[in-house]
């Protein structure tokens, strides 16, 4: 069995979330021992989120897969452009996280014929995902965590003023970041280009999720008052 099905058959054994000893996974593909400690070596440098050791067993925690799929040539070229965006965005995270996508999705997608020349007429390039990127971070742990945020933002008159907000969604909105939520000072919903932020204070307060102050509200205010925008997966 060449090794790539095997790294294969092991994945989807794996993937009950039981513990399984490395006799036993030898002895169904009928390998050494040995091989199995090494290709769990492989699995788990790959960035499969395996637990074990030698004499234990391993088991499979997060069994994160994507199926078996056929892409179009425009999908893929979406596919690379996204990622792109992410790589050269806002966040240091998903940004390095994007590149390491970016290799694994090479590994296994042919190149494209005109590498390096249609894509780059698409590729999005302006500065304000790179200007916002000290606060793409933060914003998103507080998103994720429902914590309360102190912000000093310039308004649109280039005056500096306070706003105690609960954050609720990043967006893109044409080449603009922008931070949707709920503002307490204002009593109402608010939309905030990063570019305007000075400084963000997480005030060490969890938010409830009440009615007609949530995600969801938002986004319906935002589709009668603010047009659409394309938000990032936090």
């Amino acid at each position: 069995m060449p090794r790539s099905d095997r790294l294969f058959d092991l994945i989807q054994i794996l993937r009950d979330g039981r513990l399984h000893r490395a006799a036993d996974l030898a002895g169904d593909l009928g390998v050494s021992v040995r091989s199995i400690w090494r290709d769990m070596a492989m699995l788990a440098a790959s960035g499969m989120p395996i637990e074990g050791e030698r004499g234990v067993g391993y088991i499979l925690r997060q069994p994160i897969t994507l199926p078996p799929m056929m892409l179009q040539p425009a999908e893929l070229v979406a596919l690379r452009l996204g990622v792109r965006l992410v790589a050269e965005g806002a966040d240091p995270g998903l940004a390095a996280a994007a590149r390491s996508l970016a290799g694994k999705i090479a590994t296994v997608a042919p190149a494209p014929r005109d590498a390096g020349v249609g894509e780059d007429l698409f590729a999005p390039a302006a500065p304000t995902p790179l200007r916002a990127s000290p606060h793409v971070p933060l914003l998103r742990k507080a998103i994720r965590q429902s914590e309360r945020l102190t912000l000093a933002v310039l308004d649109s008159a280039g005056q500096l003023t306070q706003r105690d907000i609960r954050p609720l969604a990043l967006a893109l909105s044409g080449d603009t970041w922008v931070l949707g939520a709920w503002c307490d000072t204002k009593a109402g919903f608010a939309t905030f280009g990063l570019d305007r932020l000075l400084d963000i204070v997480p005030r060490g307060e969890v938010f409830a999720r009440e009615a007609g102050k949530r995600l969801a509200d938002y986004r319906k205010w935002q589709a009668q008052s603010a047009g659409p925008a394309v938000e990032l997966d936090i």
